[in-house]
């Protein structure tokens, strides 16, 4: 065993000119879940708690497309997914569309534990929730006003946006007239600035888990689903490794893209940061994605084929790094 390592993201597809403050609180944060996760390892607490103690922490806090912060549907409300998986015996627990849990990857955990079930959604996942007595608030405790803002940019737009950090000048550029080179399923797209939040964790004991959240794209259809509670789409655990993905959502649900990082490792037999590059190389087409993995053996790893994704790890031999580009 090479002791434990830990990797955080905000999200791949960052706006080349967020401005230098934003920077920096996006920092601040990954750094806090960062020293959270080092401290809650060095006391040996278990890899699937560590994932859901650092992605409660990202949605609670609103600078990220999770929970608290998520991006708004069409109908201006919030529809929130989770998942996280264990991978010792690859147990999974996912939830999707939420509008009252307030911490949508702790019933995705229940989910796993206290359900006959790996997958609960919409008001089969409300009602469990209130089952087993987590807390639950109003939608409107998810909306934030500048989400507000960027959904009226993208009705206006009529585009589907993939959250609210929008390039400056995209007010006058990023119309319906306008063609753009992205696209998602086939269909234009206006702008590529997706957020999710995800953590990966491996322990002291070799025990690898992961775990994803999000509030989905910016005026996305009710009831759209993206690859975060998708096991093997988003989020993957198993004995080699743990990875969780960020992106254009369609495009890591065709790569299957998390499971595919596993796959390569055990199949061709690629090391972790081998297997980060072949896939998000290979895998996406022209999707636009990032990740972050670890591995058993303490290793961490993390690739991105966009301008940028929010990103922080450690490793037990005292190595740190928090980063934004490339």
């Amino acid at each position: 065993m090479g002791g434990w390592a830990i990797a955080v993201h905000g999200g791949a597809g960052v706006d080349p000119n967020l401005p230098l403050h934003r920077q920096e609180e996006a920092k601040q944060l990954l750094t806090r879940c960062l020293n959270l996760g080092i401290s809650a390892l060095n006391s040996n607490l278990p890899a699937i708690d560590v994932v859901e103690l650092i992605v409660r922490e990202l949605e609670t806090d609103p600078l990220f497309n999770s929970g608290r912060g998520s991006a708004l549907t069409e109908k201006g409300t919030v529809e929130m997914e989770a998942s996280i998986m264990d991978g010792p015996k690859r147990r999974c627990g996912a939830v999707s569309g939420l509008t009252t849990v307030k911490n949508p990857v702790s019933l995705a955990r229940l989910v796993m534990e206290k359900s006959p079930h790996s997958y609960l959604a919409f008001s089969g996942a409300e009602d469990f929730a209130r089952q087993q007595g987590v807390e639950v608030v109003d939608n409107e405790y998810f909306i934030t006003p500048e989400n507000v803002g960027m959904l009226k940019l993208a009705k206006e737009a009529n585009a589907i946006l993939f959250d609210y950090r929008i390039p400056n000048g995209c007010e006058t550029t990023c119309g319906a007239n306008v063609e753009s080179p992205l696209h998602m399923n086939g269909l234009p797209i206006s702008v590529y600035a997706p957020e999710t939040v995800g953590c990966v964790v491996v322990d002291r004991e070799g025990r690898c888990a992961a775990a994803t959240s999000t509030g989905g794209l910016m005026n996305k259809m009710a009831g759209r689903i993206g690859d975060s509670p998708l096991i093997g789409s988003g989020t993957y655990a198993c004995d080699l490794c743990g990875v969780s993905c960020t992106g254009e959502g369609e495009a890591i649900i065709r790569a299957t893209l998390a499971r595919e990082v596993a796959a390569v490792m055990e199949y061709k037999g690629l090391g972790l940061q081998e297997a980060v590059d072949f896939c998000i190389k290979t895998r996406l087409d022209d999707g636009k994605a990032g990740l972050i993995a670890v591995s058993k053996n303490g290793e961490v790893a993390y690739g991105f084929n966009c301008n940028g994704m929010f990103r922080g790890c450690a490793t037990e031999n005292g190595f740190m790094e928090v980063g934004i580009w490339e």
